[in-house]
């Protein structure tokens, strides 16, 4: 690898990285909001919104390293045309093609990431977030057992406790339930516990009240009631084991275990293969959205006004892909038997690439720099 390879592929990297950094943790925090709404309704600690945000992670990044990869890519180019440093290396002989080489290498590392991530991390991230969102609704204290807060473990029903004393008995509970289309029910309680009974939740009330407001009638019935029992099991009721998904599961585990994934994941073969096809379609999208960044700032040569119009270019022809790709996709999720054309997507990308190089290698077929060359001859006489 000579000096220029070095040196290109040296900022590539350090961009990425910088970049890489920066939409993650755009894109993170606007997951991590809905999350964090989620989990506090819900009444759990800020340990377990940490958790689940960051094994969110894979997922955010598998998406945004092909997009770091073409921005890096672009940003790397810019300032290397506009501090002559491409019209330096291409005055030493250096064709587009092999100004090109160090930005394959370093889209083959980007892909590499990817599919690392998209084979291995993202399926144990997302394995382990059902694993922690099984337990989280298993966990009825937590669920309901915050102080002082007005929280809603369904729609429908609102839960409050004052206090919560170091013996677990709650202080000053209320309760509604409106999810009855007929009437609406409350019940206000000085003390309260919360048991379990032939494996059900139950509320068990002490020296409060119970109001019924009938819609129909507008009648209120007041009933008030030294202990009273009121059973959770209807909205509370835990969820099962978690079952096996392909997204749960690495990809040498769809292959080595098919016939086990099957029968507990209830997906197709078909459906199984497609989703290991969609990985790699991720992993090679790095390759072609970085080779196109760099090959579109190539068109047109050198300018003293910038290389705004390749960039415009690159971002419409990178907006387009993306948009193909994610029209295929949809359309492959409805029809797995054409997981094939998950692969069109990136073959169109590096042949507009291959092609844009194409037309830096060739500026005299630039129809556009002709014509800019008559109006000034033209002028000129």
């Amino acid at each position: 690898m000579g000096k220029f390879d070095r040196y290109l592929l040296q900022q590539l990297l350090m961009l990425f990285g910088f970049f890489c950094l920066l939409l993650t943790l755009i894109f993170w925090v606007n997951r991590a909001v809905t999350l964090l709404d989620w989990l506090m309704g819900d009444g759990q600690s800020v340990a377990t919104f940490f958790r689940l945000s960051l094994l969110s992670l894979p997922g955010v990044i598998v998406n945004l390293l092909p997009i770091a990869g073409f921005i890096a890519a672009v940003y790397a180019t810019n300032r290397l045309s506009s501090e002559s440093e491409l019209v330096v290396v291409q005055a030493a002989g250096y064709s587009p093609y092999r100004m090109a080489r160090p930005v394959i290498i370093y889209g083959l590392i980007v892909t590499a990431m990817v599919a690392m991530l998209a084979h291995v991390l993202e399926p144990l991230a997302n394995r382990e977030q059902e694993v922690r969102r099984v337990e989280i609704s298993r966990d009825v204290t937590a669920r309901l057992l915050t102080e002082g807060t007005f929280v809603h473990p369904v729609s429908g029903v609102t839960f409050y406790v004052r206090e919560i004393t170091p013996a677990g008995e709650l202080i000053d509970v209320y309760l509604s339930n409106s999810r009855n289309a007929d009437q609406r029910q409350s019940f206000t309680a000085r003390r309260a516990l919360i048991v379990e009974e032939n494996n059900e939740p139950l509320l068990l009330m002490f020296d409060g009240a119970a109001q019924v407001y009938n819609l129909e009638t507008k009648a209120l019935a007041i009933t008030r009631f030294e202990s009273f029992a009121y059973g959770l099991g209807d909205w509370l009721q835990p969820a099962d084991t978690p079952r096996w998904r392909t997204r749960t599961l690495t990809t040498a585990q769809l292959i080595s275990r098919p016939a086990d994934v099957l029968a507990q994941s209830q997906a197709t073969p078909q459906e199984m293969v497609t989703e290991i096809h969609s990985r790699n379609n991720r992993a090679f999208m790095g390759l072609a959205a970085s080779l196109l960044g760099f090959s579109a700032l190539l068109v047109g040569g050198f300018s003293r006004f910038g290389l705004w119009r390749q960039i415009f270019l690159g971002v419409v022809i990178m907006v387009a892909i993306k948009s193909l790709d994610n029209s295929v996709a949809a359309m492959v999720e409805r029809t797995p038997a054409k997981w094939p054309l998950l692969y069109l997507v990136n073959v169109i990308g590096v042949a507009a690439s291959f092609g844009l190089l194409w037309l830096a290698a060739h500026p005299h077929l630039d129809l556009g720099r002709a014509r800019r060359a008559r109006a000034a001859r033209m002028e000129a006489s």
